[in-house]
């Protein structure tokens, strides 16, 4: 099972402090470094100094990184004009060498679209769809051939679909836990599905929603990657977890039922419970991106026993 690391910059974090962490991903021996993409913080945390943006974030990393894999989750669709999405994550590929993925949602929360004047329509949805197409169809078309799109929401016309990733395909990662659109929009373009914070049963279930709609659409279940995402609080004893629960304002317990948490022993125990219902990848969602020697002891005594 690949453990990657998932941070939440606009709960608060600089562009250097996100570089320390990926750097400390790369040397400790983690699969990738993702981030959200949101320009709000959440909860009660004062968000300072305030948001970085996501792309412009993984550029930085790009180059100042060799090997981790770097992507988002979620991109949001309404951020970006789907032309320009397919230009910045191309570029950003080119600049990492090959090693970028894109996480692409529909968007929800609308107060940070108030916050900065940003637009929030009411059909996100088919406005993905529509997205992805745009996307995927402009690095697929040949050098020297042009792409034309006449959708609902956007119109391309004779775009040379240019610049192309270093990458012959970026891998494309959908998620979400919608029982129908969700699988249905997976199985026709992504290359991994996530499902967020979501429990084993629930995560059984969406995983095998998934893979009916591929063979529905004519593609093996298994062609694509099915991975989780989880807030992660490991600790060498009890007064370790719960100190680090305090520090992102958790209940251990809380924790224990719902993400990733405890001594290695139970986080590995309960890894291996998704590994056996089909999760291939975990995303670990770190939320104190200046404790370090947390990622130390998950690669130490976590990763090392997957």
């Amino acid at each position: 099972m690949d453990l990657r690391i998932f941070t939440e910059p606009q709960q608060g974090a600089t562009y250097d402090t996100l570089l320390t962490v990926a750097k400390a991903t790369e040397d400790l021996g983690f699969d990738a470094f993702f981030r959200s993409d949101h320009y709000l913080r959440m909860g009660s945390s004062d968000g300072l100094p305030g948001p970085t943006d996501a792309w412009v974030t993984l550029a930085g990393l790009a180059r100042e990184t060799k090997r981790i894999r770097l992507g988002t989750l979620m991109t949001a669709g309404t951020f970006r004009l789907p032309g320009v999405l397919a230009i910045q994550v191309a570029q950003v590929d080119q600049m990492s060498g090959g090693r970028v993925e894109l996480g692409l949602g529909a968007g929800w929360f609308e107060e940070e679209h108030k916050a900065y004047g940003i637009p929030f329509p009411k059909e996100k949805f088919a406005r993905l769809e529509e997205q992805l197409a745009i996307v995927t169809g402009l690095w697929s078309t040949e050098v020297g051939s042009t792409f034309d799109f006449d959708g609902t929401y956007y119109q391309l016309a004779d775009s040379p679909a240019l610049p192309k990733p270093a990458q012959a395909k970026v891998p494309v990662l959908i998620g979400g836990h919608g029982a129908t659109r969700t699988p249905r929009l997976a199985a026709q373009f992504a290359d991994e599905f996530n499902i967020p914070f979501a429990s084993i049963e629930d995560s059984e279930r969406q995983f095998g929603r998934v893979r009916a709609a591929a063979e529905q659409a004519g593609r093996a279940g298994d062609d694509l990657v099915y991975s989780n995402a989880h807030v992660v609080c490991v600790g060498r004893d009890d007064d370790e977890v719960k100190r680090r629960a305090e520090a992102i304002g958790r209940d251990v317990e809380e924790l224990k039922a719902n993400g990733l948490a405890g001594s290695p022993a139970e986080v590995v125990d309960k890894l291996g419970r998704y590994a056996a219902i089909g999760s291939q990848r975990v995303y670990l969602q770190v939320l104190d991106l200046d404790d370090l020697d947390h990622l130390e002891l998950i690669s130490s005594q976590v990763q090392s026993q997957l």
